[in-house]
């Protein structure tokens, strides 16, 4: 279950010490989640990435959100904590193990009513889903971030946003691709399509943040989203 990546960072110790550490970390019950999956080793968001999050949301007054993802259910639960009471997540994984944690916390939080878990691989679900999200939060396999984004365009409302995390393969994205390991080369070989394909688009509004290990943000300008380098997708 360890991320490799996360324990290679980017930036320098002493900015990771501040984002990370000096930052407080979430309180209440979702800190209770957060301090679980330090404890036992699950890869979710870290916590600058957290604090990000929740604090755009609340910027942003989202209210429904799709996730891609679920882990244990730390993020969706930090973005019911953010939104409030009448705020909705539906959220997608395909591993048993996290669903059942995922359904603990949940349940624990005393938040069900306002998670819709569905159970199963993303490519396949998120073609079910018709109705429009204030934003997107991906956090799933690297190499299909590309092959989810045409559905997650079609399904973030105009002016929604879409929140990819771990987009930098703690930096060796941007290095020459005979220096990247055989096993790792598919996630290389796709994280750069993903990037061919969003930035520089006239039709999305981009930015990167070096938070954890890389944050894509995407917001949709306008209905119908031209993909230029869409080949292979």
């Amino acid at each position: 279950m360890r991320n490799e990546m996360m324990y290679r960072p980017v930036l320098k110790d002493e900015i990771i010490e501040l984002l990370r550490h000096r930052q407080p970390e979430m309180s209440g019950k979702v800190g209770k989640v957060q301090e679980e999956a330090k404890e036992t080793g699950v890869p979710v968001i870290p916590n600058e990435t957290a604090t990000f999050l929740r604090f755009f949301l609340k910027q942003i007054k989202a209210k429904n959100v799709l996730e891609i993802g679920t882990a244990i259910g730390f993020s969706a639960s930090l973005m019911i904590e953010a939104m409030g009471k009448d705020s909705h997540v539906t959220t997608i994984d395909r591993f048993d193990v996290m669903i059942r944690r995922a359904k603990n916390t949940f349940e624990q939080l005393e938040i069900e009513d306002q998670v819709t878990l569905l159970e199963g691989d993303a490519k396949d679900l998120l073609g079910t889903l018709d109705e429009p999200y204030d934003f997107i939060f991906m956090d799933s396999a690297k190499s299909k971030y590309i092959e989810f984004l045409p559905e997650c365009l079609r399904l973030v409302k105009t002016g929604g946003v879409i929140m990819i995390d771990d987009v930098f393969q703690a930096g060796t994205v941007m290095h020459d691709i005979k220096d990247i390991p055989k096993s790792q080369r598919t996630i290389y070989r796709k994280l750069n399509q993903l990037y061919d394909t969003v930035l520089g688009n006239e039709d999305l509004s981009v930015t990167i943040l070096p938070l954890g290990d890389g944050v894509l943000m995407i917001s949709k300008e306008v209905d119908n989203v031209h993909l230029k380098s869409d080949k292979g997708m």
